[in-house]
């Protein structure tokens, strides 16, 4: 079998190989591909974004320990909890949740980094390698310093002002497009909604030619777009178009309007901008797909403005002069009177003496009309152009995007106290199975309307650390019901621990399960966490009840009879093992539990069952 997927990697590396250079032989542009990438590119190659790659593969190796579990790296230290916490902040944008998001953004980067690049250029000032007279014009210095230099500051820059918890360089990627997108349009979009996903296609068949899959349940989980970090992707888009246009602006250029309104509208519909969503009660979602596309569908006009609008101020000057003319009217209807300047002028303009006299007259018209003309476009709102207007629309959307987020991060933990002695305490970290509790998080700033939590209830495993900010409820009590089993890491740069969580349980017939759930870290003994409340089966035997329930770490089936007072119990049985208790007898068979008397044998309980996750 092994020998069988290499020989199909081959062929499929083969097959992309032949297929390129026999397009490479038809295809005969007038400029090869290796003098366009040289034209602004040092030796034609993108350095700044294999750095940039490069970069992002260290932080997950290295920082978050990928390299020992390349499955399981450390997440829960690197994501944006609080200002209180810069380690956090710092790492956010350049770590990931796993390895399929890290290549899924690598695969983005890939496509629209080298585009952002090569629009940016190694060559600001012409073509000359040997340049030395400054380290900002240097090409080697911009393409493995420079470049990758910004693109840090724009990381960071999307987790100071990301809304909660995320973590991930969706953002920088989201920036790199919107940079592209306003120099390249059409090269964008096609990279971004056809090329990726070629790239993702490639890396999963060369690594994995052959992959068995199995028909299994998952675990409940919210619907694909309440998992993505809307604002964080907007975030990052908007702050890609702004140093966009400034750049565009600076060069003297324009894109194609309809190129340009086209590829945002459709990345921005491809890429679920138009997501907009809240929380609803009982684990529900509520999403303004309406309003979401009504907003996706006026930015892209406003960013095309910005960038191809006329220079016509907003306000007709016709408009503007009769609001002029109202205006003097107005003073003068309220007892006012010409200006110093106005009345001789109205007077000398009236005769017909010295021509030099009206020479003069003239003159100083002209100079009032462009002392006017200068006042109104450097400080009059009436001065300002259609795109000035439009590009500074960009920069207020940019500016409530990232404001939105400040308030939630000045979050700070009111307090990681374990509720109970069965918690595991690593370091600063306190991990426990809790169940309708509420929220840990509350604001730093003091501002009431946000410190409320009403509603904010969790249930589940509970990583706390009041020295790092953190407060997660790492896996909900929902999923662990259908797992039944999980591994929670915490850790820092240099470290960690995993912790284990186990879920055990017995369903009565027609009735709630009665379960478990254990702690432990490594090395250590199970701890009993939590035991939920006694279920009794529908089905009476002989007059009797069954009722099972927990009690200090064990299952214990308890039999009441319906007409007498007086309770029996006796442990579940082991597999296979049977057991009385008031009248009764209990046999085990496999995951099931049968109580029998008086010839009748009833079936009262099954052992609670797990499914796997993919």
């Amino acid at each position: 079998m092994r020998s069988l997927a290499a020989l199909l990697t081959v062929l499929v590396a083969a097959a992309l190989v032949g297929s390129i250079a026999v397009v490479r032989r038809v295809h005969r542009p007038a400029r090869r591909w290796r003098d366009v990438l040289q034209s602004r590119f040092v030796y034609g190659v993108p350095w700044g974004s294999l750095v940039v790659i490069a970069f992002v593969v260290c932080v997950y190796l290295f920082v978050q320990d990928g390299l020992t579990n390349v499955d399981e790296p450390v997440t829960i230290p690197y994501r944006t909890w609080s200002y209180f916490y810069p380690l956090g902040m710092v790492t956010a944008a350049f770590s990931h949740a796993g390895p399929g998001h890290l290549v899924g953004n690598l695969a983005g980067t890939v496509v629209v980094a080298p585009l952002a690049e090569y629009a940016w250029g190694h060559y600001p000032d012409g073509r000359d390698s040997e340049r030395a007279g400054s380290w900002r014009t240097d090409p080697r210095v911009r393409a493995v310093a420079v470049f990758p230099l910004a693109v840090v500051a724009v990381g960071l820059v999307t987790s100071l002002f990301a809304l909660g918890p995320v973590i991930g360089f969706s953002g920088v990627v989201f920036a790199f497009a919107g940079f592209a997108i306003v120099h390249y349009p059409i090269a964008t979009i096609v990279g971004m909604l056809g090329v990726q996903n070629v790239v993702l296609r490639l890396y999963y068949a060369l690594q994995d030619p052959i992959r068995v899959y199995t028909a299994q349940p998952s675990p409940p989980s919210p619907p694909s777009w309440a998992g993505i970090a809307i604002q964080g992707h907007a975030l990052g888009l908007f702050l890609g178009f702004v140093l966009g246009i400034a750049l565009l602006e600076r060069r003297g250029t324009r894109p194609n309007p309809l190129r340009l309104w086209l590829a945002v509208l459709l990345f921005g519909f491809s890429k679920r901008l138009w997501a907009i969503y809240w929380f609803g009660g009982d684990d529900s979602y509520v999403l303004f797909q309406g309003p979401g596309v009504a907003v996706v569908s006026i930015l892209a006009l406003v960013v095309t403005l910005s960038m191809t609008a006329s220079e016509n101020p907003v306000i007709p000057e016709r408009l503007e002069r009769l609001l002029a003319r109202a205006q003097r009217q107005s003073s003068r209807s309220d007892g006012g009177t010409p200006s110093a300047i106005d009345r001789p002028l109205e007077l000398a303009g009236d005769t017909d003496g010295d021509g030099v006299v009206a020479a003069h007259v003239d003159r100083i018209r002209e100079i009032i009309a462009g002392t006017r003309s200068r006042a109104r476009d450097s400080s009059s709102l009436l001065g300002l152009t259609r795109r000035r207007t439009a590009f500074l629309a960009v920069i207020g959307v940019l500016a409530v995007v990232a404001g939105i987020a400040i308030p939630a991060n000045f979050l700070v933990v009111e307090d990681a106290t374990a509720a109970s002695n069965a918690a595991v305490e690593i370091e600063d970290y306190t991990v426990e199975y809790v169940e309708g509790v509420p929220n840990g998080l509350v604001t730093g700033i003091g501002v009431e309307a946000i410190e409320s939590d009403a509603g904010l209830d969790s249930s589940g495993v509970i990583v706390a650390s009041e020295r790092r900010e953190i407060w997660l409820e790492a896996v909900s009590a929902q999923r662990l019901s259908f797992t039944g089993e999980e591994t929670v890491y915490v850790g820092g740069p240099g470290w960690r621990e995993a912790v284990h969580v186990e879920r055990t349980g017995w369903e009565p017939v027609g009735n709630e399960t009665v379960y478990q759930v254990w702690l432990w870290a490594d090395g250590e003994d199970r701890r009993l966490a939590h035991e939920s409340n006694e279920s009794r089966a529908e089905a009476q035997i002989a007059g009797r009840n069954v009722t099972i329930s927990s009690d200090d770490g064990e299952f214990v089936l308890e039999v009441t009879p319906t007409e007498t007072d007086g309770v029996a119990t006796t442990t579940v049985p082991a597999a296979n093992e049977t057991t009385t208790a008031g009248g009764l007898t209990f046999d085990r068979e496999d995951e099931s539990i049968y109580a029998a008397a008086d010839g009748t044998r009833v079936a009262i309980a099954s052992e609670e069952t797990y499914g796997a996750v993919g």
